[in-house]
């Protein structure tokens, strides 16, 4: 399998945040402004991590996750490798992945409150919203979501914790691995879908 070595914080944040917005089961309305929107979502997320299940965090990121945005990206340089028959094992083995991962753990990191704090005017290349998540213990992060609009709808497309992008971490994470494993992106397929 797959060994992260990522900061543990920095990828459950990535999968905190991912979710968050991922969870709305409703389309946002064109006049809802995206704060509002991760606001929702968010409050939505603290209900819907509690159950703390692979399955559950699968849901949510199929759901509303921009896998093209995430997936692609985190393939680096192997991106173009990557044929159009194999996105659709690559994106379920990301999400099956990030779920796993998002499962074990999320106990270790309970979340108290998110509170959407700003938000920065609205370009084709998308929307950035503030926030603020407290865990349990009283830990606070400025978390930063990447938003893209998709039809009346938003999509994560990446997100900031303590300065660290998450589909940059990613990114590191799946291209080592393909190169260490002779540089074919079908390599990561058959891992992340084990």
């Amino acid at each position: 399998m797959i060994s992260t070595g990522i900061p543990r914080i920095i990828l459950t944040a990535f999968l905190f945040a991912v979710t968050a917005i991922s969870i709305a089961p409703r389309q946002a309305s064109a006049s809802e402004a995206p704060v509002q929107y991760m606001q929702r979502a968010a409050n939505e997320l603290l209900s819907a991590a509690r159950s703390g299940t692979a399955y559950a965090f699968a849901d949510v990121l199929n759901k509303h996750a921009d896998q093209p945005s995430i997936g692609l990206y985190s393939l680096g340089s192997y991106a173009g490798n990557l044929s159009s028959g194999d996105r659709q094992p690559f994106y379920s083995g990301m999400i099956g992945f990030l779920a796993r991962y998002g499962a074990s753990q999320a106990p270790k990191y309970p979340v108290r409150s998110v509170t959407m704090v700003s938000q920065t005017k609205e370009t084709r290349a998308g929307v950035y919203v503030d926030s603020v998540v407290t865990l349990n213990d009283g830990t606070t992060y400025d978390v930063r979501w990447w938003l893209i609009r998709r039809g009346g709808s938003y999509k994560v497309g990446d997100v900031s914790v303590l300065g660290f992008w998450g589909r940059e971490q990613l990114k590191r994470l799946f291209e080592g691995y393909i190169t260490e494993n002779g540089g074919n992106p079908k390599a990561l397929i058959v891992a992340l879908n084990r």
